[in-house]
C-alpha cells in the first residue's frame, strides 16, 4: 500500500486487538494493539508492512502510530478496562525525543481511568541493537510510572542475551514461527531453552507468540511460558473477547500434555529403576584399581543394545577407567582416557552428591553429544564408595524408545 494513501485516509487508520491468555487462570490477560486499515469497502490490511519499511519518513509512521494508540486507549478506557495493554514502539521514534510524545499521550488518559502499570510498552528485540544506553535509559525513566517494558521477536534469529539483560525486560516475547521450519529445529530448540533460563535468570515473564498449531502451544507450556498468544488461540479483531474465550481449549489441552508429561516420566523412573537393579546385582565392592577396565568391560557387553560410550571416574571427576566405545557393535578400550576430568560439566558434582547421598543413580536430561552431534542420555551410578560409572546412551535405543526421548 501506498504511505501517501495511508497518511491521505487516517480516519480509516484503526486498532485491532490480539488476546494474550495466561496459563494460571487460562483467561485473557491482555492485548497487542496491532495498527489496520480499511479503504473503500476493501478488506482489512495490515499497517505492519508500513511500520517496518525503513523507507518511509518517521513522522509519517508516528502519526499514524499515534492515531492507532489514541483510538486504543480510548476505547479502553471508555470501557473501564483493568487488563494488559501492549503497545508497539518503534525504538527509533522513541530516540527521537527520549520517549517524551509517548509518554504525555499515555498520561492523557490517567484523568480518563488509565492505570499506567496496565501498560506495556513492547520493542523488537533487533530494533535494540543500537544506542542501547539511550534505549536503557528511557525505560528506566518509564518504569518509574510503573509502564512495563516487554521486548519482543525474541528467538526470530538468536538473540543477544546481554542486551536483553541490560534492558531487563519485565516480559520477553519469544517467537515460536521457527518451530514450524523443518530444518534446524533442534538448534532452534537449544536458543529457545536458553532464553527460558535467562527469563528465570532475570525475573521476566515468558510471553510465547505466534502460537499457530498445538505442538506448539504444548512447546510453550513445557518451556515456562506464562503467556501465550497466537492464531490458534485468537485471531485479532477490532473488539475485545470474553475473558474464558480459551479456558476450555486450554484446559482440555493441559490435560492432553499433563498426561503425555507424566507417562515420560513413568518410563523414565521405570527405566532407571532397572539399570540400577542390574547394575547393582553385578559385583563391584571390592574391585582393585587395575581390575576397573575388565570390570567395565563384562558390563558393556551386557548392555551393547542400550549404550555406545562408558567410563569410570571418581568423585572428583577425574576418570578411573579407560573410555569404552562402541563402532560397528564392537567394544573397544581408549586408554588416553584415563585421568581427564570432567568436574567442569553442569551439575556434574551436584548429580555426584545426590548419588552419594541417595545410592542410586541419575538419568540425564536429553543433550547433544559433543563429538557425535546425537540426542543422548547419560545414566549414571554410584558402583562404589567414591566410585561412579558414566553410561552414555545411544540415539539408536532412544528413538526406539520415544518415552525417553
Amino acid at each position: 500500500m501506498d504511505p501517501l494513501d495511508i497518511m491521505a485516509n487516517l480516519d480509516k487508520v484503526c486498532p485491532y486487538y490480539q488476546a494474550i491468555f495466561n496459563a494460571e487462570k487460562q483467561e485473557v490477560m491482555g492485548y497487542e494493539v496491532l495498527g489496520r486499515i480499511q479503504l473503500d469497502n476493501k478488506e482489512v490490511e495490515s499497517l505492519g508492512p508500513f511500520f517496518h519499511d525503513y523507507s518511509i519518513p518517521l513522522e509519517y509512521q508516528s502519526e499514524v502510530e499515534k492515531v492507532v494508540i489514541n483510538k486504543a486507549l480510548t476505547y479502553y478506557t471508555e470501557n473501564s478496562c483493568s487488563f494488559k495493554l501492549f503497545l508497539n514502539q518503534n525504538v527509533h521514534l522513541l530516540l527521537q525525543d527520549q520517549g517524551e510524545s509517548l509518554l504525555e499521550l499515555l498520561l492523557s488518559f490517567v484523568p480518563k481511568g488509565l492505570n499506567l502499570e496496565n501498560i506495556v510498552i513492547e520493542i523488537d528485540e533487533h530494533s535494540s541493537k543500537e544506542d542501547i544506553e539511550y534505549i536503557q535509559h528511557i525505560f528506566n525513566y518509564y518504569k518509574t510510572y510503573g509502564i512495563q517494558l516487554a521486548i519482543a521477536n525474541i528467538g526470530e534469529a538468536g538473540a543477544n542475551m546481554d542486551r536483553i539483560r541490560r534492558l531487563s525486560p519485565n516480559i520477553m516475547k519469544v517467537d515460536l514461527r521457527m518451530l514450524r521450519q523443518s530444518y534446524e529445529v533442534t538448534s532452534h530448540q537449544d536458543v529457545l531453552y536458553s532464553l527460558a533460563i535467562l527469563s528465570r535468570k532475570i525475573g521476566a515473564a515468558l510471553l510465547y507468540e505466534n502460537i499457530d498449531a498445538s505442538f506448539q502451544l504444548q512447546y510453550a507450556w513445557r518451556n515456562g511460558g506464562q503467556y501465550y498468544q497466537g492464531e490458534y488461540l485468537h485471531q485479532p479483531g477490532p473488539d475485545f473477547i470474553q475473558i474464558l474465550h480459551a479456558k476450555k481449549v486450554l484446559i482440555e489441552k493441559f490435560q492432553q500434555f499433563i498426561r503425555y508429561e507424566k507417562r515420560k516420566l513413568q518410563a523414565i523412573h521405570h527405566f532407571s529403576q532397572m539399570l540400577d537393579a542390574k547394575i547393582h546385582s553385578l559385583p563391584s565392592k571390592d574391585m582393585q584399581h587395575d581390575e576397573i577396565d575388565s570390570w567395565l568391560l563384562s558390563l558393556a557387553k551386557q548392555f551393547t543394545d542400550i549404550s555406545f560410550r562408558m567410563y569410570v571416574c571418581d568423585e572428583n571427576g577425574f576418570q578411573l577407567s579407560s573410555n569404552l566405545f562402541k563402532e560397528e557393535g564392537i567394544w573397544k578400550t581408549v586408554e588416553s582416557s584415563k585421568g581427564k576430568n570432567w568436574s567442569w560439566r553442569p551439575y556434574f558434582l551436584e548429580n555426584v552428591m545426590k548419588m552419594s547421598i541417595d545410592q542410586k543413580g541419575i538419568l540425564s536430561d536429553l543433550y547433544s553429544d559433543i563429538k557425535t552431534g546425537e540426542s543422548v542420555r547419560t545414566y549414571s551410578y554410584p558402583i562404589s564408595r567414591g566410585r561412579f560409572l558414566y553410561m552414555d546412551l545411544a540415539y539408536e535405543f532412544l528413538y526406539e524408545n520415544q518415552d525417553l526421548l
